[in-house]
């Protein structure tokens, strides 16, 4: 692999360190106090910069992400608040959502409140609030590459309702500053399930800074809001207080990507140019929403991959855009992130 400037066997690597976590692996904590009691984190350092949390507590979602020891993520004040805290009626999934890298909305509903064939369903499903089973989290060498993979199962399910399955894989190697998600949905059931998902990465300072410019390859535009204006979609601001949010529908054209450049981030005791990328699949996540909150506090850049808008199910249902999976049915999703 190559790392530090230069290439490197894994004894070459192993002759030098105690134990590899030296310099990039896994590890397993939990929280202790206030509504961050019990969750577990899983911290993967890759020894190029990128180190981030997996959250299994809160649907194997990504917490704090960093490069070269300076967030790239924004974190809500929410904090990793435990599930036992979280009120699905109405917008209370917003009292205790992390904000973090990666907050995965779904399975079975995405955006605003509604009630969709007698159903009350809350702003964004429930997965962001389920806990994983069958969680791993190793570091395997094949060769010469290490690979640190943490995996998990998340069930969505109620009695007389659906049943979905989120099978999840999340992977970086030692000397490689990527992050790759690998999900399949699985129609666990014997009746046909709506299946709704929204990837909802959140970007936030130091690597949004007035000098930020967003990259959106090859799409069409339209604010969801009509008093929304389109200019300074591909921009950043310094915080306002008095900002309210925009939400911009991109519908995608050819193969997705979108980049998060920074001239100036900061790095060590100076700067230096720094790009985000996301990359995906239209096939399955034809549609891409964009949040845009440069407000006080709230300072943050959603990037999110879909399969819907975030309107709510009813309004799928009643636009005939409503995603359906068949009992047994899968559905595969990947992203990667990448950072140079």
């Amino acid at each position: 692999m190559h790392l530090y400037g230069k290439s490197w066997t894994r004894r070459e690597l192993e002759a030098r360190v105690g134990r590899m976590e030296q310099i990039a692996g896994v590890r397993r904590f939990k929280g202790l106090e206030g509504n961050e009691a019990d969750v577990e984190q899983i911290q993967v350092r890759t020894g190029a910069g990128l180190c981030y949390y997996v959250t299994p507590t809160k649907g194997l979602d990504i917490s704090l992400a960093e490069f070269q020891g300076m967030p790239i993520s924004w974190q809500s004040a929410n904090g990793d608040a435990h599930p036992s805290y979280y009120n699905e009626a109405g917008i209370g999934w917003l009292r205790s959502a992390s904000g973090g890298l990666l907050m995965t909305c779904g399975l079975m509903q995405v955006g605003s409140p509604n009630e969709d064939e007698g159903e009350s369903l809350g702003l964004h499903g429930r997965v962001h609030h389920t806990s994983a089973k069958q969680v791993s989290a190793v570091s395997e060498w094949s060769d010469d590459e290490m690979e640190m993979t943490v995996s998990g199962v998340v069930d969505e399910t109620s009695i007389f309702g659906g049943h979905l399955r989120l099978s999840r894989q999340i992977s970086s190697r030692l000397g490689v500053n990527e992050i790759v998600i690998r999900d399949e949905v699985r129609n666990m059931g014997f009746q046909r399930c709506p299946h709704m998902i929204l990837y909802h990465f959140n970007f936030g300072f130091p690597l949004l800074s007035e000098e930020t410019q967003i990259l959106i390859k090859d799409t069409t535009v339209k604010a969801r809001d009509a008093e929304s204006p389109l200019a300074g979609v591909d921009e950043w601001q310094a915080p306002d207080a008095n900002y309210s949010e925009r939400v911009y529908y991109h519908q995608l054209k050819g193969e997705p990507e979108v980049e998060i450049v920074n001239p100036r981030f900061p790095v060590h005791q100076g700067t230096a140019p720094v790009k985000v990328s996301l990359n995906w699949s239209a096939d399955t996540l034809p549609k891409l929403v964009q949040w845009k909150m440069p407000g006080a506090g709230t300072h943050v850049l959603g990037v999110e991959p879909s399969n819907c808008w975030v309107d709510g199910r009813r309004e799928e249902r009643e636009r005939g855009t409503l995603v359906y999976l068949e009992p047994g049915e899968t559905m595969k999703y990947e992203i990667s992130l990448h950072i140079r």
